[in-house]
C-alpha cells in the first residue's frame, strides 16, 4: 500500500507584492532570532546588545549616517546599472570593471586638464568621458554576444582584470610622489572637477543623483518601450523575434545603458566622493549589486532596501569587531546567516507548500 506524503510542493503562478515582502520580512525576523541563539553561545554576549551596536554602526552619529547613506547610494547606484541586463537574462559580471574604467576616465580628465579649463568645464568633460568608457566597457560583450553568441559570464568577468589592469598602470604613471604607488588626493589644492558640496554635505549631491536615477529607472523599466522589450527578451528571444523585436539591437543597447550607467557611478566616485583613484576603489560592490538585483526580483524601488540592508550589515559587522573586540568573522558568519535566511526565503515566494489532509480510515 503507497502512503502519500504529507505535503507536495507547487509553484506559485503569481505573488503579490506586499505577500512577497511579508515572506522576506519574516525570513529576516527568523534569521535575528538565530543569530541572537549563536551569539549567546558562541561569544555570551547579550544579542541585543550586539544587534544595538549594528546599528550603532551604521546610523550612531551624523558622520556615521551620513557615510552609511553614501556606500548605500554607490551599492544602489550600481544595482540600477546592471538590472536592465540581469531582466534582460544577460549576465552581466563586469559591473566592477565597468564602473573602474569610468573611475579611471574621471580621473584621466581631472589629472591631465586640471587647470586649464574651468571647475564647471571639466566636470562635465569628466562626466561625458566617465559615460564613455563605461559605455564602451558594456558594448563590448554585448556585441560579442550579439554576433557570434559568446559566453557574457566569462567576457564580463574578464574585462573586469581588464580594467584593474589598466588602472594600475596609469596609477604608476601618474603616481604622486613617484615611487609611492598612489595619487592621493587629485587636485587638492584647486578642487578643479571636484562636484560641489551642497548644504556644506559632500555626499548629498551623489545621494540625491542616485534618488532620481532610481525614479528614472522605475519609469524605464516598468512603463518605457524599451523596457518592455528588456521584458520579452529576458522571457524568450524566440518569442521577442517573433513578436518582431530585434534581439541583437535590444541586446547591444542595453549593455550600452548597462555600462553607462556604471560609468556615471565611477565619475561620482572620483569627482564627487574619493577624489582618488586605486584598483580597488570599487571594493566589490560590483559583485555585491548581483546579490541585491537578484534579491529585489529586479524592482528600483525594492533595491532601496535590499543596499540598505547589506550596507547595515557591513557597516555593523566593523563596529561590533572593535566594541567587542571579536575576530571581524564573527561578523562576517552574522551576515552570511541572515543573507542565507533571505536567499533561502526566495523558494517560498516561487513555490508554495499544501499539506494533506488526513482520510479517514474507512473511506
Amino acid at each position: 500500500m503507497n502512503k502519500e506524503s504529507l505535503f507536495y510542493i507547487s509553484k506559485r503562478e503569481s505573488i503579490s507584492w506586499q505577500k512577497s515582502w511579508l515572506i522576506r520580512g519574516i525570513a529576516i525576523v527568523l534569521a535575528l532570532i538565530f543569530c541572537g541563539v549563536i551569539t549567546m553561545l558562541l561569544t555570551g554576549l547579550n544579542p541585543i546588545q550586539v544587534f544595538r551596536t549594528i546599528l550603532y554602526g551604521a546610523f550612531g552619529t551624523t558622520r556615521k549616517s551620513w557615510v552609511s547613506f553614501q556606500k548605500l547610494a554607490i551599492l544602489l547606484g550600481i544595482s540600477l546599472a546592471i538590472t536592465p541586463a540581469f531582466k534582460m537574462r544577460f549576465w552581466n559580471i563586469g559591473a566592477e570593471g565597468q564602473v573602474l574604467i569610468g573611475c579611471l576616465a574621471c580621473a584621466a580628465c581631472m589629472i591631465t586638464l586640471g587647470g586649464k579649463v574651468s571647475s564647471g568645464v571639466l566636470i562635465v568633460i569628466s562626466l561625458l568621458a566617465s559615460l564613455a568608457a563605461g559605455a564602451l566597457w558594456g558594448f563590448l560583450p554585448a556585441f560579442f554576444k550579439a554576433r557570434w553568441e559568446t559566453n557574457e559570464t566569462l567576457f564580463t568577468l574578464m574585462m573586469n582584470y581588464i580594467a584593474t589592469q589598466l588602472a594600475a598602470y596609469f596609477i604608476i604613471v601618474w603616481e604622486v610622489p613617484k615611487g609611492s604607488g598612489n595619487i592621493g588626493i587629485i587636485n587638492q589644492t584647486s578642487q578643479a572637477g571636484w562636484l560641489p558640496m551642497i548644504g556644506g554635505q559632500q555626499y548629498l549631491l551623489t545621494i540625491l543623483l542616485i534618488v532620481l536615477l532610481t525614479i528614472v529607472m522605475y519609469i524605464y523599466l516598468t512603463y518605457s518601450k524599451h523596457g518592455y522589450e528588456i521584458s520579452v527578451v529576458g522571457e524568450s528571444r524566440r518569442t521577442a523575434s517573433y513578436a518582431g523585436i530585434k534581439v541583437d539591437r535590444v541586446i547591444i543597447r542595453t549593455m550600452v545603458l548597462s555600462g553607462a550607467i556604471c560609468g556615471l557611478v565611477g565619475f561620482l566616485l572620483v569627482s564627487g566622493n574619493d577624489h582618488t583613484l586605486t584598483t580597488t576603489l570599487v571594493g566589490g560592490r560590483g559583485f555585491t549589486a548581483v546579490m541585491v538585483s537578484w534579491l529585489a526580483k529586479f524592482n528600483p524601488i525594492g533595491m532601496i532596501f535590499t543596499s540598505l540592508l547589506l550596507v547595515v550589515l557591513e557597516r555593523g559587522a566593523t563596529e561590533i569587531s572593535s566594541t567587542f573586540s571579536l575576530n571581524h568573522s564573527f561578523a562576517d558568519i552574522l551576515t552570511g546567516i541572515i543573507l542565507f535566511f533571505i536567499i533561502g526565503s526566495d523558494f517560498f515566494t516561487t513555490y508554495q507548500l499544501h499539506f494533506r489532509k488526513a482520510k479517514k480510515e474507512g473511506k
